[in-house]
């Protein structure tokens, strides 16, 4: 598993791009990303959409359930954007459409599914355009793992490490805690917050054939000293700055 740098992962809303759009996915492709990262939630109709938290915000102050407006509803909207400077808004965006822009870079995407309703529609989307190859799941604890694993075997996903075992649990046992729930959701990895990320953990998911992927890193000596531990991939809002260093490694 080791690399001369890790794999680049393009956080939504890379390089000042508001959080949750094409444009933000389009910037990380150009800039040199190898993986692109979205936020995935379900509309009442169906329908995958690009979006982290339920409630949405319009400019006047109203506020909505995504859960609860169907995909039409909620395409009509100006949805002010989450980090928004300014009040900036945004139109939703569909999963389809983004699969689209992601299967003709031949990029991967990392679906980080905010709710257990997102497995299905975003695994229907990936069977239907064959992208099986090209996606996984993130934003997956045990209990959403294991459902992943029954409704869509063949779509990988990661572990999302819990941050309360390495917070109340010691360092070892959070680990191996971590990695024996891995291995029972049949998960390809570990997806982990930098906050929490030692040569210990590396070592040990590497020991399991489970790369590790780590979030969000956005300073630029972090970026180096992760790679020099052997992580697998990187997720940056400052995208340009990590292909940089890719590049020259």
């Amino acid at each position: 598993m080791s690399r001369s740098f890790p794999l680049v992962t393009a956080h939504t809303g890379c390089m000042n791009c508001p959080d949750n759009t094409l444009i933000s996915a389009e910037t990380g492709i150009k800039l040199g990303a190898d993986i692109i990262e979205e936020d995935i939630r379900v509309t009442r109709d169906g329908v995958a959409v690009l979006f982290h938290d339920d409630e949405v915000r319009l400019p006047e102050g109203t506020k909505y359930r995504l859960s609860h407006l169907t995909y039409p509803e909620l395409r009509e909207m100006n949805i002010i954007a989450a980090h928004a400077k300014g009040g900036e808004t945004i139109r939703i965006a569909d999963l389809k459409s983004l699969l689209s822009l992601i299967r003709s870079s031949g990029k991967m995407i990392n679906c980080d599914l905010k709710t257990d309703g997102s497995i299905e529609a975003a695994a229907a989307l990936a069977r239907k355009y064959n992208m099986q190859d090209q996606i996984f799941f993130t934003g997956c604890g045990i209990q959403r793992a294991q459902l992943a694993e029954r409704i869509c075997p063949d779509i990988r996903k990661l572990l999302n490490a819990d941050v309360r075992l390495f917070l109340t649990r010691g360092y070892t046992e959070a680990v191996g805690k971590t990695i024996e729930d891995a291995l029972a959701a049949s998960c390809s990895g570990i997806n982990i917050d930098y906050r929490f990320v030692r040569t210990d953990l590396i070592e040990a998911a590497d020991a399991h054939n489970l790369p590790v992927y780590v979030w969000t890193v956005n300073d630029e000596s972090q970026m180096q000293s992760f790679a020099r531990m052997g992580v697998y991939s990187l997720t940056t809002r400052n995208v340009k700055a990590m292909v940089g260093f890719k590049h020259s490694s």
